[in-house]
């Protein structure tokens, strides 16, 4: 196969389009190098329809050690696993952007696979492997309605950075990923340090312009060497069917879907209620078709639809939500801590129908988590929060298992969104992990686990910079076309939950304090949102968070002044660095018989800080005492109650403190004669001595003798 070759300037760096040097039994495949950061992706369909009732999209994105020059650090095992969790964020990143512009009426299986074969260290392969998924989907046959195209944005000393290198990421005031078509913006994903809603805006306004010239170069591409797009088999309703769904469930579901004062459960089973008399009488009707069956689940994917129109039609022309609140209004909102007797702090948030039960855990130093990977070498982290989403939460029987992307997801967002607001390791030298247990779901559970999060934070003592509180907002947009580019009328929804959640057109998670943001998440399913909504959605997201904030805070104002008595305490002691091999000892000869006596946790750091960790205060005593011991610095005059450890013949080695020695020459034994060392003192004798020189090596002289006044 030909190999062709197209170039172009992207954020200032040159980006390479190669296609026809890999692969080649794929629908499409591309390779896309950026910097010296090469990835290579293939798009693939299945030749037959899956009796599936979605879209069988599967985006997978892989980290190659060799990629990097790297060996994969385990004894064990050298090749690649199971995908790390910034592997699978990743690979969901990719999907967002891309899965608004597919026909989900499409059953046969996608699968975009993005292999990173070269990482310079210096340029994320996460913008080129989004790139490659949508080119690779172009030039295929695949049926899909591309492209897209995403930027990184970065802010250092107050100026914006497009696609900035890890390095500059590092003191970045925002790290904010933005993605969508020429037209709109469909997916966004950011972090930052309590930036204000108008700073956001504006960064992504500016990746929004930044990231078309990647449009236009697709486009050129896809015009050249394009293969014509396959016909699918592709499901449509029967009009005929659908006049009878319409005509048997608009009036029953107008009634359902607005009945004031119903819980989540009475409300979905009004739903399946009217789903189940119209199967009935769908058996009835077409009770002779041959085909009755097809005709069932295309009536249950009418209903669906029926929901959808209805919600979008009452939302944008009257304002009519399904529980009745205004556009803007939260659902109920109570907040409580120390739900648990024995944990280190504990919070429990509820909004409506979705409850977060929010753990934490304090621990020392050295419980931080070692991570390594492709992009990152072996490294800690002190922060980190983990999401559950049982079954129960959302009234059904599943079963346990595995932690599933979508928890790794939602605890990676709310992850994101608090870190910003943890206290410094200097002034806090904690590992801190948080744990979030939905236990009823109904909208926005990643949100509620902020906010539920926060409140274990303050009620276990951990001096939070501000407290911290999340919302998710919705849009309703009129799928009607309009004349002259006019923007379709539209309503930006606060605090979705249920059908407005499952039919909304956006989902758009903001997380952050009183004074910024912290955390952003938003996906869409239809093209996208313009400039205007994101500003729009965010101004109108503040005015939620800080209700909530304001629930936050009267359950608990700040932080406890002491932590939890079952909590761990650390104290923090310097030491000469040149000290840490007395410390550690022979093979971790003194370490270890520290903690077996004390039953203390000890971290040392190179540059002389001793942690220790201790649940007693007597362990914490005695675990310093002996520190402090060893690490002693001896002063000529320092006398010492000590242990003789070596007898030569010009003197004896006695042990003042565990590790560390000196000599006592035979002149020092006695102030009368000693004709050699054996005739004053034997092995394991213990003798007092002081200190009367140390040498320029650090070496200790000591003496026997009574000192004079």
């Amino acid at each position: 196969m030909e190999v062709k070759k197209y170039s172009t300037e992207f954020a200032g760096k040159p980006l390479t389009v190669e296609v026809g040097r890999f692969g080649g039994q794929a629908n499409g495949t591309v390779s896309i190098q950026y910097g010296e950061t090469t990835v290579m992706v293939n798009a693939t369909m299945s030749a037959h329809v899956k009796e599936v009732d979605y879209m069988p999209l599967q985006v997978e994105y892989e980290e190659k050690y060799y990629a990097a020059g790297k060996i994969k650090g385990s004894k064990w095992i050298k090749r690649e696993g199971r995908p790390t969790e910034d592997a699978i964020l990743t690979g969901r990143l990719i999907d967002r952007a891309i899965r608004p512009r597919f026909n989900h009426n499409i059953r046969n299986e996608i699968q975009v696979i993005a292999t990173v074969l070269s990482f310079d260290g210096i340029n994320d392969p996460d913008i080129p492997a989004l790139f490659g998924a949508s080119l690779a989907l172009m030039i295929s046959d695949i049926p899909w309605a591309g492209p897209v195209a995403g930027i990184r944005i970065g802010r250092v000393d107050g100026k914006l950075i497009l696609n900035p290198t890890y390095q500059e990421r590092a003191t970045s005031d925002f790290d904010i990923v933005v993605a969508g078509t020429a037209g709109k913006i469909n997916m966004i994903e950011a972090g930052a340090k309590i930036i204000p809603e108008k700073d956001i805006a504006g960064a992504i306004s500016v990746g929004f312009e930044a990231f078309k010239g990647l449009i236009d170069l697709q486009n050129k591409i896809a015009g050249e060497i394009g293969k014509k797009k396959k016909e699918l088999s592709v499901f449509t309703n029967d009009e005929e069917l659908v006049s009878v769904v319409r005509s048997f469930s608009e009036a029953k579901l107008q009634a359902a879907l607005y009945a004031p004062g119903k819980d989540k459960s009475e409300f979905y089973e009004g739903l399946g209620q009217i789903k189940e008399e119209l199967m009935t009488e769908i058996k009835f009707k077409y009770k002779e078709a041959e085909n009755l069956s097809k005709k069932l689940d295309e009536a249950g994917t009418i209903y669906e639809e029926e929901i959808d129109r209805i919600v979008h039609k009452n939302i944008i022309e009257e304002e009519k939500r399904p529980d009745g609140r205004k556009m803007d209004e939260l659902r109920a909102l109570s907040a409580d801590t120390s739900i648990l007797p024995r944990t280190h702090g504990s919070g429990l948030f509820n909004r409506g129908a979705t409850q977060a039960l929010s753990i934490l855990t304090l621990g020392a130093p050295g419980m931080e988590q070692w991570l390594e990977s492709m992009e990152i070498d072996l490294t800690k982290k002190r922060f980190f929060h983990h999401y559950g989403f049982p079954p129960y939460s959302v009234g059904e029987v599943g079963r346990l298992g595995a932690t599933g992307r979508r928890e790794i997801g939602h605890g990676y967002l709310a992850e994101r969104s608090l870190e910003p607001i943890i206290p410094d390791r200097a002034d806090f030298p904690y590992t801190i992990r948080l744990v979030s247990e939905i236990l009823s779901s109904n909208g926005s559970s990643s949100m509620a686990s902020v906010c539920g999060s926060t409140l274990a934070l303050m009620d276990g003592g951990v001096p939070i910079k501000a407290p911290a509180a999340g919302i998710a907002m919705g849009l309703m947009i009129d799928r009607q076309p309009t004349t002259n580019n006019l923007q379709p009328r539209y309503k930006i929804l606060t605090d979705i939950q249920g059908p407005e959640d499952h039919h909304g057109d956006m989902d758009f998670k903001v997380a952050g304090t009183a004074t910024g943001v912290t955390g952003i998440q938003m996906d869409v399913k239809i093209e996208g949102i313009t400039p205007q909504i994101v500003e729009e959605t965010l101004i109108q997201a503040l005015k939620a968070r800080l209700e909530i904030l304001k629930v936050l805070t009267t359950a608990i104002s700040t932080h406890r002044a002491d932590l939890s008595p079952h909590a761990p305490r650390i104290q923090t002691i310097k030491i000469n660095p040149a000290k840490i091999g007395a410390l550690i000892g022979p093979g971790g000869k003194n370490i270890n018989a520290i903690i077996e006596q004390t039953g203390a946790e000890i971290d040392i750091e190179d540059d002389g800080s001793v942690f220790v960790t201790s649940v007693t205060a007597e362990g914490m005593a005695k675990a310093i005492k002996l520190i402090n011991e060893i690490t002693y610095e001896p002063n000529p005059g320092d006398e010492f109650d000590g242990t003789v450890v070596k007898i030569l013949d010009f003197g004896a080695f006695v042990e003042i403190m565990p590790g560390r020695d000196g000599l006592v020459h035979v002149s020092e034994m006695s102030n009368e004669h000693v004709n050699h060392p054996s005739d004053k003192v034997k092995l394991s004798q213990k003798v007092h001595v002081w200190v009367k020189a140390i040498d320029d090596q650090g070496r200790l002289n000591l003496t026997m003798k009574e000192r004079k006044n």
